[in-house]
């Protein structure tokens, strides 16, 4: 069933809000388990302006830090700014110092025309401004976004303790705010690169547990495995990518950063990040594959259609199979070029017809063969007897894949979606759950049977939910024994209008929701601590 919302009550979670000064106490309708006792943590924008000076687009906003905290049955919310650079330079200026995704920043109008012109002419000044998600690394916690830099915070109090600049110590450019991480600990992610000749690749880097002397994991980073670019100046956008058991998956759409742009665009006036993307309309999509242990690149050249990919589901293999499945968005135009807030903020009806123009949402399994013949040509390699996926050699060498289609529906996206990570991540399962969004717009929690294709969904009116976090019941054996934790806002409401909601995650039916006098904004990701 699909709701409409016509009162625009959504435009409400892209307004900027102030931090507070404590936790303040939540009022709890239900009865949370008992179990349930630690911290939901979660990042996104909660300054969308700075003075008179506004930014633009969605991943512009000062990054925010969320933390709801479930004990003995009671619940407090609290939230605080990062202090990045960005934001500490653009509160003491009153204005945008540092160019954001979609806002470009401007000389200091108070210097004289020389030193403006130098300002330039200096060259980039990446921002540290870490509002996608937050992640473990070692003991410590450290909130991200997409560049160079991440902030070590503190889980307990939110405060900022320092700025780490992966440059020291990885060969990237930047790493993705999706990291995976193993039971011990270990980190792996991605990012671009520059490789041999110059030209651009992708790096696996690895980031180790916590070593016995306690010393910094990160101190210890590796580069683990290369992986090559299909242009030689343009990197494709990277967002997450896949890992099994034994591999690593990454995906390569024709979305793709122009670098002579982005090297040369800092010094033109008004140029931002999302000005150096463009599309490459041939390309289709390219899957890579690299084994984990030894760390190497595999040569097979799997191509399909042109896609937008910004969140892996899962992958795992399977009888000399490799399964993953995907939040895509179809074709090569960029899906972030409908993601202005100005776009966000629209009157309902002009939301809708911006989505009706924009590229439609898909989830998609896709399954890769290992064992790869070439007189097996023209036909279907895939064997596995629960998929319509298929996989076929072409005469050039190449070997074409075609989906099996988990769900699809008319501008209603499955998306940000999570699993049971800690049992199930890079093995054979069942259930994913996701944040529905209507025509871009977050108004339902999702629950996917990746099998079956069943679904459930829960929806309020005048509701507007995140991401859902899977939490495992303790002891429990069956996947999908456990609750979801969502941040919802009904702006709306007489009171209360923000809550933490727990819902149980076999039916998606309500557990308990602990409501605050505070409007809470958008928030991308984030993790449960116990």
């Amino acid at each position: 069933m699909r709701i409409e919302h016509p009162a625009g009550g959504y435009k409400k979670i892209f307004e900027t809000c102030e931090e507070l000064n404590e936790p303040i106490p939540a009022v709890v309708v239900g009865v949370i388990p008992e179990w349930l006792s630690g911290s939901l943590l979660r990042l996104g924008p909660g300054l969308f302006e700075v003075g008179a000076e506004p930014f633009y687009h969605l991943f512009d906003g000062q990054a925010l830090m969320h933390k709801f905290d479930l004990k003995n049955g009671h619940v407090t919310y609290y939230r605080k700014f990062v202090k990045t650079d960005a934001y500490v330079r653009a509160m003491t200026e009153k204005r945008v110092v540092i160019t954001e995704f979609g806002t470009a920043a401007y000389p200091d109008p108070c210097k004289n025309i020389f030193s403006r012109f130098f300002t330039y002419f200096k060259g980039i000044e990446v921002t540290d401004n870490c509002l996608v998600n937050v992640y473990p690394v070692g003991e410590d916690f450290y909130a991200c976004t997409e560049t160079n830099y991440i902030t070590k915070v503190d889980p307990d109090t939110l405060e900022t303790l320092k700025r780490v600049d992966l440059c020291d110590y990885l060969s990237v450019n930047g790493v993705t705010a999706h990291p995976h991480i193993e039971s011990d600990g270990t980190v792996y992610n991605i990012g671009n690169c520059f490789g041999k000749n110059m030209s651009l690749a992708y790096n696996i880097v690895k980031i180790p547990p916590t070593p016995k002397d306690k010393s910094d994991p990160i101190a210890k980073s590796k580069v683990l495995v290369q992986l090559p670019s299909s242009e030689r100046f343009k990197p494709s956008y990277v967002h997450s990518f896949g890992m099994t058991e034994n591999y690593f998956v990454f995906v390569e759409t024709p979305v793709k950063i122009n670098l002579l742009k982005f090297l040369t665009a800092w010094s033109i006036w008004g140029t931002n990040y999302m000005d150096c993307f463009e599309s490459n309309e041939t390309m289709g999509t390219w899957f890579h594959l690299a084994t984990k242990d030894p760390a190497e690149y595999i040569e097979h050249k799997f191509r399909t259609s042109a896609f937008n990919l910004f969140h892996h589901i899962n992958s795992y293999e399977d009888d000399g199979f490799i399964v993953v499945d995907l939040c895509t968005w179809k074709g090569h135009e960029f899906v972030y070029n409908y993601l202005y807030l100005a776009n966000l903020r629209e009157n309902w009806e002009e939301v809708k017809k911006a989505a009706m123009r924009a590229p439609q949402p898909e989830v998609r399994r896709y399954v890769l063969p290992m064992d790869v013949h070439k007189e097996e040509q023209g036909k279907n390699m895939i064997s596995l007897p629960y998929t319509t996926a298929t996989a076929v050699m072409r005469s050039d060498g190449t070997i074409w894949l075609e989906p099996e289609v988990l769900f699809s529906g008319p501008r209603q996206a499955f998306e940000f979606p999570q699993i049971n990570y800690s049992k199930f991540s890079g093995k054979n399962y069942s259930y994913a759950y996701g944040l529905g969004l209507n025509h871009f717009i977050p108004d339902r929690i999702c629950k996917l049977n990746v099998k079956t294709k069943d679904t459930w969904v829960w929806q309020e009116p005048d509701s507007y939910p995140s991401e859902p976090i899977f939490v495992q019941t303790p002891d429990s054996v069956e996947e999908d024994d456990g609750v979801l934790l969502s941040i919802v806002v009904n702006p709306g409401a007489d009171q209360r209008p923000g809550y933490l909601l727990i819902l149980n995650a076999r039916d998606l039916t309500e557990i308990a929701r602990a409501e605050v006098e505070v409007i809470i904004p958008v928030t991308f990701h984030g993790m449960y601590k116990p």
